[in-house]
């Protein structure tokens, strides 16, 4: 039995869970949030806590259960207090603007790149060299950080690009050759 998949998930006061077939929905105080079930996992609510289970012992069926358990945790996280990711920008002349809700990327290339959220995603972008992403759905959150980030990732020799708040860098050292004087 899955140690993650048995666990109960524990529905906040202000959240709605319901379940409808082979989806699970999930209303809370910031939104709401829907998932599709694999039909070879059952989830059920009772006395305030949503419990996952499988209907067979098969490898399938064993692998899906943890992750189901813990996207639908995540939705519900998601309803209450939400996600959020922070990018950090460095390198001369790069820099991020907010038009609107619109995101532009000043990123050394020969235009700027513009970058408009989906649906329930917030992009904030509180200093040139600071973006945050803000939303309910976590997978989503991930997804536009990362498609941000690809915009210009960190280089390994000095560091420059897009990296995530907390993410570290390995450097190289670069031309050791050239600074010994190779003869």
């Amino acid at each position: 039995m899955s140690r993650v998949g048995k666990a109960p998930i524990p529905i906040p006061k202000g959240v709605e869970a319901t379940i409808e077939g082979a989806t699970i929905k999930i209303k809370g105080p910031k939104g709401a949030l829907t998932r599709r079930i694999n039909p070879k996992i059952s989830v059920s609510i009772e006395d305030g806590n949503i419990t996952v289970g499988r209907s067979n012992e098969g490898k399938e069926a064993r692998s899906l259960h943890g992750l189901t358990r813990t996207l639908i945790a995540n939705m519900v996280q998601g309803v209450t207090e939400g996600y959020q990711k922070t990018l950090l920008i460095s390198g001369t002349g790069y820099r991020a603007t907010q038009q609107g809700n619109k995101l532009v990327l000043g990123m050394g290339l020969s235009h700027p790149v513009e970058m408009v959220p989906p649906e329930g995603i917030e992009i904030e972008v509180p200093s040139p060299t600071r973006i945050v992403v803000k939303g309910i759905d976590k997978e989503l959150v991930g997804q536009i950080s990362a498609n941000i980030r690809a915009v210009r990732p960190p280089e390994p020799y000095k560091g420059k690009g897009i990296r995530y708040e907390g993410e570290r860098i390995r450097m190289k050292a670069g031309k050791a050759g050239k600074a010994a004087g190779a003869r």
